[in-house]
């Protein structure tokens, strides 16, 4: 394939989710709602973690970068996706569909590895919780967190080698974002090193999240089966009950998104799974841990009185 014809395409032209005239209108008010709950809800549970000092402790450490991560990658896809419903040129330059993915992959990478760090800090917190804030300093956090966004930027700098390949034919893109499978089916370049490399990492991403998940709550049960009292079980297994909901529903959509067989794959049912996790699931958390815990209610309420008086 000669240069010229690589390097000819500069644009690529969403999609989207559908080109029927008469529901786009509804569509589209339906996702602005879902992402200004998404935008308040995340944002709020960010800044309510960091103004209150009852919540300067690690779960909530980490449950902030959860919030924060939740919010970046749907805003990366969010607000191109409500403008393309209702706007007649659905195009995105090479470069933006290069950086919308940049920042999609590193945040959804980043969710994915948080939730295994999470599942760890439980354990620290119910396996010997009179060393829990030793054991989980604001230092070991920091490294913690720190690692999990050095993985997830190397992650998604691997898969930036896919806008190295060579897109001389259509230039639609069949989904709402800039994802790589359907972006690699717009190349005229030999793909299967690149879906190779995609399917590997993601494997050991998935693989690494869920085998430290399972492990941590291995030892999470082992440990609430010493706890003498039927209380101080269920307020052990309390604690998890957010966290495990979360997993369930973000893992279950992967997995089910990207290892079933390749005979079942199709954009059109892509398109639909890439919107459950990408809006969906993102306005879920927030509510989820928030209806769900105690300390948060008690931020809530305190801040909402600061307000009023």
């Amino acid at each position: 394939m000669d240069g010229e014809n690589c390097s000819s395409l500069t644009e690529f032209h969403v999609l989207g989710i559908t080109n029927n005239a008469e529901i786009k209108v509804t569509i589209f008010t339906l996702f602005l709602i879902v992402y200004l709950i998404i935008l308040t809800a995340n944002l709020g549970m960010t800044i309510l973690i960091r103004m209150d000092s009852q919540l300067q402790t690690p779960m909530y450490f980490f449950l902030s970068h959860l919030s924060f991560s939740d919010l970046c990658y749907a805003t990366a896809t969010g607000p191109k996706l409500l403008v393309d419903l209702l706007a007649k040129d659905k195009s995105i330059s090479f470069y933006g569909c290069a950086l919308q993915f940049f920042i999609f992959c590193i945040f959804t990478d980043s969710k994915c590895l948080l939730l295994a760090v999470m599942a760890f800090d439980r354990y620290k917190a119910i396996s010997n919780p009179l060393l829990y804030t030793v054991s989980m300093s604001s230092r070991v956090c920091f490294v913690l967190m720190t690692g999990v966004y050095l993985v997830s930027m190397m992650d998604a700098l691997i898969h930036m080698l896919t806008f190295h390949l060579c897109f001389c034919g259509s230039s639609e893109i069949n989904h709402f974002f800039c994802d790589v499978p359907p972006l690699l089916l717009l190349s005229c370049s030999d793909t299967q090193v690149n879906e190779l490399v995609m399917f590997t990492i993601f494997g050991l991403i998935e693989l690494s999240t869920i085998s430290g998940v399972l492990v941590s709550y291995c030892y999470i049960i082992l440990s609430v089966l010493k706890i003498h009292s039927a209380e101080g079980r269920f307020k052990a297994f309390s604690t998890c009950a957010s966290h495990l909901t979360v997993v369930s529903i973000f893992q279950g959509t992967m997995l089910s998104m990207y290892f079933r067989p390749s005979s079942s794959y199709s954009l059109d049912q892509d398109k639909m799974t890439s919107l459950f996790y990408t809006l969906v699931i993102p306005m879920l958390n927030p509510l989820v841990y928030s209806l769900r815990n105690k300390d948060v209610k008690e931020a809530l309420e305190k801040l909402k009185n600061k307000t009023l008086f």
